[in-house]
C-alpha cells in the first residue's frame, strides 16, 4: 500500500506533524506545481496564507531534459556542480541558460498571480512545501530565493525524500520535516497512488487572488 493516497492526502498527513511545532506568524509557500495541493492542507491547519513559489530547472546545452541546476524567479541559482564538471561546463558557459529559466519562472509567476503582489515573508516564520524531493534543485533555489526577504526561519517540508537530497536541503534551510527517507529511493510517484500532474487550473484554484 502506498503511503499517500494522493497530494492533498500527503498534505493532511504533513500537516499534523506541523501543527505541533511552535510558528511565529507563519506563511505557507508551495512549490508550482505539484507542491501546491499539498502546501494547502498545511496553511489551512496552521492557519496561514498560502504562497506560490517557482522554480525552474536548469538543462544542460542541447539536453533541456538534463538538470545541472535550478533557479527561482528572484534568488541565487543553485548548481550541481559535478554535473557541470562531468560536462566540463562552468557556471558562465550556462549563463544564458540560467537568465532563460529565470525569465520562465517570472513569466509563470504572472500567469498565475496576475498583477498580485505575494504577501512578504520578512520576519516571519517561512514554511517551503513540495510533494517529494528527488534531486532538491528546485527547492534549494526556492529557499535562496526567499532568504533576501530576510524571514524570521525558513523550513522545508516535503511528505518523500531521497535522503541524500535532504542532505544538501537540511544546508539550505533552517529546518526540514520530511515523512518518509526511504533508502530505497527511485522517484518521487512510487510513494503515490495517485501522482497524476498538476494541471494550471488546478494551481490558479488554490492560489489566492
Amino acid at each position: 500500500m502506498k503511503p499517500f493516497r494522493n497530494r492533498a492526502d500527503a498534505g493532511i498527513q504533513l500537516a499534523a506533524v506541523l501543527a505541533w511545532r511552535d510558528w511565529t506568524d507563519p506563511v505557507v509557500f508551495g512549490l508550482v506545481r505539484g507542491g501546491l495541493p499539498v502546501a494547502a492542507p498545511v496553511a489551512r491547519e496552521l492557519d496561514a496564507p498560502l504562497e506560490l513559489l517557482v522554480a525552474r530547472k536548469i538543462g544542460a546545452p542541447g539536453r533541456p531534459e538534463l538538470g545541472l541546476g535550478a533557479v527561482a524567479a528572484d534568488g541565487t541559482p543553485f548548481f550541481d556542480r559535478a554535473g557541470l564538471r562531468a560536462l566540463g561546463l562552468t557556471t558562465d558557459d550556462v549563463a544564458h541558460l540560467v537568465d532563460r529559466a529565470r525569465t520562465e519562472a517570472r513569466d509563470q509567476v504572472r500567469r498565475y498571480l496576475g498583477g498580485r503582489v505575494p504577501r512578504s515573508p520578512a520576519g516571519r516564520d517561512v514554511v517551503v512545501v513540495d510533494d517529494g524531493v528527488a534531486t532538491g534543485g528546485t527547492a534549494i533555489a526556492g529557499l535562496r530565493a526567499l532568504r533576501s526577504y530576510a524571514p524570521l526561519r525558513r523550513v522545508f517540508a516535503a511528505p518523500v525524500g531521497a535522503p541524500s537530497a535532504l542532505d544538501k536541503l537540511a544546508r539550505e534551510a533552517d529546518e526540514l520535516v520530511c515523512l518518509q527517507e526511504p533508502e530505497e529511493f527511485r522517484a518521487v510517484g512510487e510513494f503515490y497512488a495517485d501522482f497524476s500532474p498538476t494541471s494550471d487550473d488546478e494551481v490558479l484554484a488554490l492560489v489566492p487572488k
